[in-house]
């Protein structure tokens, strides 16, 4: 619809109410005594008179003049160029006076009164006037597209504990079943994300929105073991590989509003993010799906149903594998926000996940030759579950003090179990919490996390608590040494104690082609510590976490090996990051950290202190 703008009305009417009110400017114009110097200075000329103060205003469109006085003015202006109209510091048009309005001009949409003020389109700079960044229609009127762009590099230095190959080694006569703990790896991704959506998303999500997400992915990584990244020997001790995963794909489509605030429903379908709390404790990952999703009452609630069809994973970039078919193994969640439930300030949050995972009659093995499903531990044989999470998470601050608590129950069975032929009762639990104050550039934190674990591995009941597919923002995140590593139980399985970016002590074969495994031995984390703003642009942060397993009988069992202490041991780290413009288009981080083993640990490997070395580039546009 054609839209008329009247200026010349509206100055009309704005000339009547001066004219009339009283102590206008027309009326008390010769109390301006200082009126043309600050006119040029920019400021403004005060007076008092009769208790009464006087303000004349630098700017022409409020000052009240005659014709005659106008037409001097200009006169004034052209001879004397200082007193001329100063040009518009962000626009080359200068600012418009009174008697530069028109009458009533129609516009088609406010798009183009700023092409008329002379902006520029800068497709290269995200901070200003960018039509690549959404700031102005591809098509239509309210269609628009958003290009957002992200390179991630990492160089990463690590001692991991590491086995002798099984059928070669680089170092023949040696019989130590513990090889070089040396590694080293390159990762590099650049993700590329395309946004088409139409609707005005100022004070409402768009009418309709398309978002594909590719990620290419190149990996290095070397080791000093052969068959360390690969089953066959004669791939030696290094490995290059890359993949393009599709890490998004979905269609969002606005069905309704339902307040006049803009509470509404909309509905998702495709590859899409989804995680099941604020710190990614249970379920983080891009899966295909569709999810029914709103607000209600001002966005004090807020809810999601979803239903997920897991894909395959690339072996080694972790990526979405569209080469293989969809996983037998699904995801339904529902969960509601609540705002100020119980203070104002703290965000609660209800939940209700189940999985089925349908993968019993099948075997699965990895790009690198390994096998991923059933895990290479206990009986080895296929196997399928059906397991059933409620929880409480909650994220906010109550005064001064920031709180995240996040509390799982898991309940279903397994069938059969990983060491009993027999089906499997699951009941295991889950509680994390984690609080923090602010005191000015200075943050310290303490966290708690608890895993609850099986000491019996032949009973009917599987007690040790297992996520989907976890990736925790908690204790330090992957700047520390076990939630970052990926550590192998070696003599116990083709297995991991903990998998790459989690903290669960599962006993998977793998996080990302793995199923859960409720047989595992636990974990219980206590952990101290701080964030620190040196500057705007650096922040140094650093963590002090003391690790146990919860139960060690299933370790004990796994290596046929007696009496394992419970103590995993100290995790120690520390992390540099630097924003050199104060923003997230170039972040810079260099981390380090080192585990101190405990008894349980050096019972189980070697007895030598293991560490890592991470640098971290991030470039986004």
């Amino acid at each position: 619809m054609m839209k008329k703008i009247s200026i010349t009305t509206a100055a009309a009417l704005g000339l009547s109410m001066l004219l009339t009110a009283p102590g206008s400017t027309a009326q008390t114009q010769d109390n301006c005594v200082e009126a043309s110097q600050a006119e040029e200075s920019g400021r403004s000329a005060k007076r008092r008179r009769s208790s009464k103060q006087v303000i004349c205003e630098p700017s022409v469109e409020t000052e009240v003049v005659s014709k005659s006085e106008s037409s001097s003015r200009r006169r004034t202006a052209e001879a004397d160029p200082s007193r001329a109209r100063k040009p518009n510091p962000v626009s080359p048009i200068p600012r418009p006076r009174v008697e530069d309005y028109v009458a009533s001009v129609p516009i088609p949409d406010r798009w183009r009164i700023v092409d008329s003020l002379g902006y520029e389109d800068n497709w290269y700079d995200p901070y200003h006037r960018n039509t690549l960044k959404g700031d102005k229609p591809v098509y239509g009127e309210d269609w628009f597209f958003n290009l957002g762009i992200i390179s991630d590099s990492v160089y990463e230095k690590r001692e991991v504990p590491t086995p002798v190959g099984g059928s070669s080694t680089r170092k023949p006569g040696g019989i130590d079943v513990f090889g070089s703990s040396d590694q080293w790896l390159l990762n590099q991704n650049l993700a590329m994300e395309f946004v088409w959506y139409k609707g005005d998303t100022v004070f409402r999500p768009p009418d309709y929105e398309f978002r594909i997400i590719p990620v290419i992915n190149y990996n290095y990584v070397n080791l000093d073991e052969v068959q360390g990244i690969n089953v066959d020997p004669g791939r030696d001790d290094t490995r290059h590989d890359h993949h393009i995963g599709l890490q998004a794909a979905f269609v969002d489509v606005h069905l309704r509003n339902v307040s006049d605030r803009f509470d509404f429903d909309s509905l998702r379908v495709g590859i899409q993010p989804f995680s099941s709390d604020f710190r990614g404790f249970l379920f983080q990952d891009n899966q295909f799906g569709i999810r029914l999703f709103g607000n209600r009452d001002n966005n004090i609630f807020q809810y999601n149903l979803a239903l997920f069809q897991r894909m395959e994973k690339d072996t080694n970039s972790g990526l979405n594998d569209h080469g293989e078919s969809f996983r037998d193994d699904y995801v339904f969640a529902a969960n509601l926000y609540w705002q100020d439930l119980w203070v104002k300030g703290f965000m609660s949050q209800v939940t209700l996940i189940h999985n089925h995972n349908d993968e019993e009659g099948e075997f699965f093995f990895d790009n690198n030759g390994f096998i991923a499903r059933p895990a290479s531990l206990g009986r080895e044989v296929p196997r399928g579950y059906d397991v059933t999470y409620i929880g409480y998470n909650g994220d906010g601050h109550i005064g001064r003090l920031n709180l995240t608590a996040s509390a799982y129950f898991a309940f279903g069975e397994t069938d059969p179990g990983v060491f009993v032929d027999e089906k499997v009762d699951i009941e295991a639990a889950f509680f994390a919490a984690e609080l923090s104050m602010d005191f000015d550039w200075f943050r310290p934190r303490a966290s708690f996390l608890y895993g609850s674990g099986d000491d019996d591995p032949f009973d009917d009941k599987a007690t040790g608590f297992d996520a989907i597919f976890e990736n925790p923002q908690f204790a330090g995140s992957d700047n520390s040494y076990w939630i970052r590593q990926n550590v192998p139980l070696i003599g116990g399985g083709r297995i991991a104690l903990s998998q790459r970016n989690g903290v669960l002590n599962s006993m998977r074969s793998s996080k990302e082609l793995g199923q859960s495994n409720f047989t595992n031995p636990g974990i219980i984390l206590m952990g101290l510590g701080f964030d620190m703003d040196l500057t705007p642009e650096l922040r140094l942060s650093g963590n002090f976490n003391q690790l146990y397993f919860d139960e060690t009988e299933v370790l004990e069992v796994a290596r046929n090996q007696g009496s394992i202490d419970d103590e995993i041991g100290q995790d120690l780290s520390l992390a540099l990051i630097y924003r050199p413009y104060m923003s997230q288009n170039v972040v810079l981080r260099a981390s380090y950290a080192r585990l101190l083993p405990g008894d349980g640990y050096d019972d189980l490997f070697e007895d030598e202190d293991a560490d890592y070395f991470l640098f971290n580039l991030i470039l986004t546009y």
